[in-house]
């Protein structure tokens, strides 16, 4: 399987056909709480986004935007379709995103998912993430796993 990436605006048209997906899917696994985290899961332009492409089509994407913290980068909006999970889409997602940071002088990358989404989690730890405490907004969340990695 062939998998190519390209570097997008977060308004390009197949970047925001993946996250109408993902924000469905985020909805259906957490009816109660995504209405107060949908607000803060809406990435700027300034966002560096990436969208992977399989067979020519839109597969999966993700971006990355600068945290609080200097020298540290929030990887957001982490998305994959259904048909190609479990084939190293999402994995080659998260290491250009990561590289990219990199070479952008970041030190270390943070990341919120939920209790509801074991996939994702086991995902991250394969890639070096560990938990961490839960940040704002997440404080206090029984749904959110923060993780964190150095880059």
């Amino acid at each position: 399987m062939d998998v190519q990436l390209e570097k997008v605006t977060t308004d390009h048209a197949d970047f925001v056909y993946l996250i109408e997906l993902l924000d469905r899917d985020l909805w259906a696994r957490y009816p109660d709480t995504q209405q107060f985290f949908h607000g803060f899961n809406q990435v700027k332009l300034g966002a560096k986004a990436i969208v992977a492409y399989v067979d020519n089509k839109p597969a999966g994407c993700g971006c990355y935007r600068e945290a609080e913290e200097a020298g540290v980068v929030e990887m957001k909006r982490m998305f994959v379709l259904e048909e190609v999970r479990g084939r190293g889409v999402a994995r080659t997602i998260m290491n250009e995103l990561e590289q990219w940071a990199k070479r952008e002088g970041n030190r270390r990358a943070i990341l919120e998912t939920g209790t509801g989404q074991p996939e994702a989690i086991a995902l991250y730890t394969k890639l070096g993430y560990e938990q961490i405490e839960n940040y704002e907004p997440y404080i206090g969340s029984e749904d959110s796993v923060c993780m964190g990695k150095d880059l």
